[in-house]
């Protein structure tokens, strides 16, 4: 029976069996339809060259998804003050690009042009190829005689390649009300970054002040109704490409990206999100299509399929990176202590990743797996008791068998792709495989267990790397205690009961940094002195690792 509901799995929305949303208490915010009301904030922000109808770059340039032969190139070009992103107005350009081995552009290797029109919201990519493996260029746009900024990129190394380390800044939930983007900043400082990992939730979709502010916006979102239509998703994005450390990052290092929910709506699922309601904020169907749009337009990110994420780089013989998309095939999420999370015609992948991951995970021959994944894979659950004791109790009393999930939105509350996973990487002896993965507002290190309940006798299948917010809410945020507070608290009583987890930090905010050599994979984890201060520090707080051939993290007490 079990076989026969895996197969039923599909690479489409909407299960057969997917529950119906269920009734929303919330304020239906209904969008704007000025446009001077979206492009307000943007336009006051143009400089003296775009008030003389002369195009400009206000939202920077960006490169990224590195191959070894090429990278994407990214910018948006404002030909006329009124033509802000989503307004639909301004008239077509020439938008050329440059790129070259120094940053005097002495030395060039590639030049091209592409329009950029109000169809595309006058963004434009160039995806650049004929480039040689692990070496660093700098790129720029030019339109109607104004150059862009300046940037560097740097290509992957050859397939065959071997590779002596690899680098990257890791980073997740970047709410901009919440605060100072200071992490991004921190990171492009750095200057020894291969590329960087966004492993989602890079804009919020909320109106001003209705997530994560508690009332106190350090800055406000622009448009400041929740973002339903196409102009609305087109105008959230460029008000984050707006932040000057954001353009500083992307300027420094091309980025990986995958999306989570909140480039969508909140708990986002194939036919519905929690933060949507049919009819009276339009269709699903056309608000998904409206913000994967969106997204496609303004990030640097070459679609695997049509609108999805999920895809594969490849860093020579060294590493291996599976980028995952856990919204658009997904099933609807259960309530915590639903026994239906253990349902096996229940998916968080669809069964087309599914497979694809697996036999991808299998067939490579990289010294290391590394997995992009949007929520964390690792369990994390209360009230757990011997796995003797537990499935037969859990199973009488239709309960989860692996303890009582406490976030059913990530695989926790999609028990069975998680089990089919982490035994198809024991069964195949698959080793060295690292989730690298954000959403949850907290940094952790865990082992992956195949079996939580009887952990550590029984193995560990991977290892987990979890990075927090660079600014939306930790938990000492959302009950309002000095930093360190809650982590005191809880730390201790989430260890006792998942003995998988060896560090987790519930308060703070900041980034990772992942280095990785043929012996170990280290994330080094750093935290800012404040996520509301734009000047605000960076400080080295943990770092563990993972050595070949171990499956299992270890504490080290100085960074890379």
């Amino acid at each position: 029976m079990t076989s026969r509901l895996r197969s039923s799995r599909s690479a489409v929305p909407a299960p057969a069996d997917a529950h119906p949303p269920s009734p929303r208490r919330r304020t239906v915010v209904k969008a704007a339809a000025a446009t001077a009301a979206l492009a307000g904030p943007l336009a006051a922000a143009l400089p003296a060259r775009a008030a003389r109808q002369t195009p400009a770059f206000l939202h920077g340039v960006a490169s990224g998804d590195p191959l070894p032969d090429g990278v994407l190139l990214w910018t948006r070009v404002t030909p006329v003050p009124e033509a802000t992103p989503g307004s639909g107005l301004g008239p077509d350009i020439e938008v050329s690009w440059t790129v070259a081995r120094d940053k005097a552009f002495t030395d060039v290797v590639a030049r091209g042009s592409a329009p950029a029109t109000a169809a595309s919201d006058h963004t434009v990519k160039a995806d650049i190829r004929g480039l040689r493996p692990a070496t660093d260029y700098w790129f720029r746009f030019s339109a109607g005689g104004t150059d862009s900024p300046a940037a560097r990129t740097r290509t992957a190394p050859a397939a065959d390649a071997a590779v002596t380390g690899l680098r990257f800044g890791v980073v997740s939930c970047s709410n901009w009300e919440a605060g100072h983007f200071s992490a991004y900043r921190h990171l492009a400082a750095r200057g020894d970054l291969d590329a960087w990992l966004h492993l989602g939730d890079y804009i919020y979709e909320y109106a001003t002040g209705a997530y994560g502010t508690r009332g106190r916006a350090v800055r406000p979102h622009a448009p400041a109704h929740e973002i339903l239509t196409l102009a609305d998703y087109r105008l959230r994005h460029g008000t984050y490409k707006t932040d000057p450390d954001l353009q500083a990052l992307h300027a420094a290092a091309p980025v990986v990206a995958i999306w989570d929910d909140h480039e969508i709506a909140n708990d986002t699922w194939s036919g519905g999100a929690e933060n949507h309601t049919e009819g009276a904020e339009g269709t699903w169907a056309a608000r998904q299509a409206a913000a994967k749009q969106a997204y496609f337009e303004w990030m640097p990110v070459r679609p695997a399929l049509a609108g999805t994420t999920y895809r594969r780089l490849r860093f020579g013989r060294l590493a291996d990176l599976s980028l995952l998309d856990l919204r658009s095939f997904r099933s609807q999420q259960v309530s915590p202590g639903d026994g239906d999370v253990d349902d096996p015609d229940r998916t968080l992948t669809g069964r087309a990743q599914l497979d694809w991951l697996k036999s991808g995970l299998t067939a490579s021959d990289t010294t290391w797996r590394l997995v992009g994944t949007s929520v964390m894979i690792s369990p994390f659950a209360v009230g757990s008791l011997p796995a003797s004791v537990l499935k037969p109790l859990a199973k009488l009393l239709g309960l989860p068998q692996e303890g009582l999930a406490v976030n059913t939105d990530q695989w926790d509350g999609y028990t069975d792709d998680r089990r089919e996973l982490l035994t198809h990487l024991r069964a195949h002896a698959v080793r060295n495989t690292v989730f690298l993965t954000g959403d949850i507002h907290m940094a952790w290190a865990n082992d992956v267990p195949v079996n939580a309940g009887t952990y550590p006798l029984s193995p560990s299948a991977a290892t987990e790397f979890v990075v927090t917010s660079v600014t939306s809410d930790n938990l000492d945020d959302i009950v309002r205690v000095p930093e360190g507070t809650v982590t005191a608290l809880a730390a201790p009583l989430i260890r006792a009961a998942n003995r998988h987890v060896h560090w987790v930090d519930t308060d703070r905010h900041g980034y990772g940094v992942l280095d990785v050599t043929a012996e170990r994979a280290q994330m080094d984890y750093y935290v800012l002195s404040s996520r509301t201060r734009a000047d605000a520090t960076a400080t080295w707080a943990r770092s563990y690792r993972t050595r070949s051939g171990t499956q299992q993290a270890e504490r080290v007490y100085d960074p890379v």
